[in-house]
């Protein structure tokens, strides 16, 4: 349980390292608006962030894609 007059919890915005209140009146958050969210979305749909794994089977090879 929280404490009513508990400091609120502080982010640092993963693009421009900004402080980010942790609540509903940062909509944004962890970003600190929307220009900084909007550059992080652009940044994974352009290939720059990626996730580590094997390359994803196309819908040929994949087992659960094939029909009997």
């Amino acid at each position: 349980m929280t404490e009513p007059y508990a400091k609120p919890r502080k982010v640092r915005c993963p693009t421009c390292g900004a402080d980010v209140v942790w609540s509903a009146e940062s909509p944004y958050r962890p970003f600190c608006s929307e220009r900084c969210r909007l550059i992080d979305l652009g940044a994974w749909a352009t290939d720059k962030y990626r996730v580590e794994g094997e390359t994803p089977l196309d819908d040929s090879s994949d087992p659960l894609r094939q029909t009997h």
